[in-house]
């Protein structure tokens, strides 16, 4: 029997018996749609957590602060350091930030100055956060402008008194109207406001609540340019922080062991600075919730296996009575010329399309319970190749499984006695 001639029949056998065929598909198709939901539900997760963590900034990324052991705020020594160390100890400053900005290849990088402030606000005086930094901050945290713009290279070169006013801190204190263009003061210096940052759009967008505090926290600052913050907000021009982020995994390592030489060169070999690598962290985060759901896939995939096995055994079943009721076929068609081979293999043929019609409407399924579920709740969740390759492949397997015995049994069936 040819192979198209035994797909042909084997359909015309399905829908034949259209309710026969319904009833085995069920079996089969909850248990391709089991899998799927469930793996698809996992990658989601895996997908949505990665997207965030790069959202944040945190992927390949390396923050620079100033050891410890420093200069007090006060400008006080210990007396026990030896007197060459007064200069190397010097703080991470603006023109270290300068250097390393110039020098090393990167994806982005900022410093960053935190200093708290008083903002007067009818009579009262208010704490705030008054943060300086450039505008690859912005950019890397996923912190678009609501109105205005971002403050640009002269006024950082030239020291100008700008500022870009974080979205919650914009809500809070100018609620009726846009304060773009106007001058607030913050303790002791005013500043033009050129910016107001949107909404957190990260968690938003992905209605998933990912370290929704510190980006409350970043967005209810007020950020004044980075060269204007050494110069005024900061003793001895210390800059606290400055973080990097490699274009990829691979350059992530040669960018920090650059950062680390250039830094101990132009302080005198001293290491009063300490490196902190996100990235790693990131890295022993990610793994730790790729173990944990790879045990979750287990546990849901054997659960799912129960389901894909009864659907065999529903299909087996199934075939099996039908040999009975149709023994006159099988030795109409023997007594034609067909073969044992052919017999055989019509009977597989109409098991593994069965088996592969149950997947393909559960994936079906799946999918439109996917959108559902992501409309829903306002996160996206996706149908991973994985998913959908494991329930055809095992779809493919319980078909031929199912069949084989049946199609044995078809093969073997004597037409003479049947004749007779």
């Amino acid at each position: 029997m040819a192979f198209l001639d035994g797909i042909k029949a084997a359909l015309t056998s399905i829908f034949s018996h259209k309710l026969r065929s319904l009833l085995t598909l069920t079996g089969i198709v909850i248990g391709v749609l089991a899998v799927v939901t469930m793996f698809s539900s996992v990658y989601a997760i895996k997908e949505l957590i990665k997207k965030n963590m790069e959202g944040m900034g945190w992927d390949h990324s390396l923050v620079i602060a100033a050891k410890g052991g420093g200069p007090s705020p006060h400008g006080s020594r210990r007396t026990k350091e030896p007197k060459r160390t007064a200069q190397s100890q010097r703080p991470i400053n603006y023109h270290d930030y300068v250097a390393l900005r110039d020098e090393i290849p990167h994806k982005s990088i900022y410093g960053m100055i935190e200093n708290p402030s008083l903002y007067r606000l009818k009579g009262k005086d208010l704490q705030v956060r008054i943060r300086a930094t450039n505008v690859d901050f912005f950019t890397s945290k996923n912190y678009d402008i609501l109105e205005g713009r971002y403050f640009n290279q002269v006024e950082e070169e030239n020291l100008l008194p700008v500022c870009v006013l974080g979205y919650w801190f914009a809500q809070n204190h100018f609620p009726a109207s846009s304060p773009l263009g106007e001058t607030i003061r913050l303790g002791e210096q005013r500043f033009e406001v050129v910016g107001i940052l949107a909404d957190d759009s990260v968690n938003k967008q992905e209605g998933f609540d990912f370290n929704s505090w510190e980006r409350r926290n970043d967005l209810e600052a007020v950020y004044v340019p980075l060269k204007y913050g050494c110069t005024y907000l900061s003793p001895q021009g210390a800059v606290h922080m400055i973080a990097m982020q490699s274009q990829d995994e691979e350059s992530f390592a040669p960018m920090k062991s650059a950062a680390r030489q250039l830094l101990l060169s132009r302080h005198n070999m001293y290491p009063n600075f300490d490196f902190v690598d996100i990235s790693a962290i990131m890295i022993t985060i990610s793994d730790e919730i790729d173990k944990q759901m790879q045990r979750w896939n287990i546990t849901l995939f054997a659960i799912a296996s129960i389901s894909l096995i009864v659907g065999g055994i529903g299909l087996f079943s199934t075939l099996l009575i039908s040999i009975q009721e149709r023994m006159t076929e099988i030795g109409v068609r023997k007594s034609v010329g067909a073969t044992d081979t052919s017999i055989f293999l019509y009977f597989i043929y109409e098991s593994v399309i069965l088996a592969l019609s149950g997947a393909l409407m559960g994936i079906l399924i799946a999918w439109l319970i996917l959108v559902a579920i992501g409309a829903a709740i306002k996160m996206p969740l996706y149908l991973p190749l994985a998913g959908v390759s494991l329930g055809i492949f095992f779809s493919l397997i319980i078909g031929i499984l199912s069949g084989l015995y049946p199609a044995i049994k078809a093969a073997r069936v004597d037409p003479i006695k049947i004749i007779g």
